[in-house]
C-alpha cells in the first residue's frame, strides 16, 4: 500500500476523482509550507514543485493506494506530472504528483499559491 497526496483534479468532488478508483480516503491534509501551485495549461490541472524560500501550505487528501490504483493514477496524469515525496504539515512524508518548475515559468503559468489550493481556485474563476 502506497499513500498519496492528491490536491488537484483527483479531489472528492472535482472531475478526475474518478481515477482513484476506490483508494481509501485517509484524510484531509496541508503540506508544510515549502511548495508553490500553479494553474497550468491556462487551468486544466494544477502544477506543483518545491522552493527553497516563499512556499506556501497547499490543501489537499491522503489516500491509501494498491499499487495497481497507483499505477492506474499515474497513467491518467496530465503531461509532465511525475511522482515524488511530498511533506505533510505533521512530517508524514507521502508521494504527490508535482510539475516541473521549468515549464512552469517557461509558459508564465499563474501562480495561485496565495489563493487557498485548487478546489479555492477553480470555485473563484467559476461563471
Amino acid at each position: 500500500m502506497q499513500r498519496v497526496f492528491i490536491c488537484g483534479s483527483a479531489l472528492r468532488g472535482q472531475p478526475d476523482h474518478q481515477n482513484l478508483q476506490s483508494a481509501a480516503f485517509l484524510r484531509e491534509a496541508k503540506t508544510q509550507p515549502l511548495y508553490r501551485i500553479h494553474s497550468v495549461e491556462n487551468g486544466w490541472h494544477p502544477g506543483i514543485y518545491q522552493v527553497d524560500a516563499g512556499g506556501v501550505s497547499i490543501p489537499g487528501e491522503v489516500y491509501e493506494m494498491t499499487s495497481e490504483q497507483f499505477n492506474y493514477l499515474c497513467s491518467n496524469e496530465p503531461p509532465h506530472m511525475y511522482p515524488t515525496d511530498v511533506i505533510l504539515a505533521d512530517d508524514e512524508v507521502v508521494t504527490a504528483f508535482f510539475y516541473p518548475r521549468d515549464l512552469v515559468e517557461q509558459h508564465g503559468w499563474l501562480d495561485i499559491s496565495d489563493l487557498g489550493g485548487w478546489v479555492a481556485y477553480k470555485q473563484a474563476i467559476a461563471p
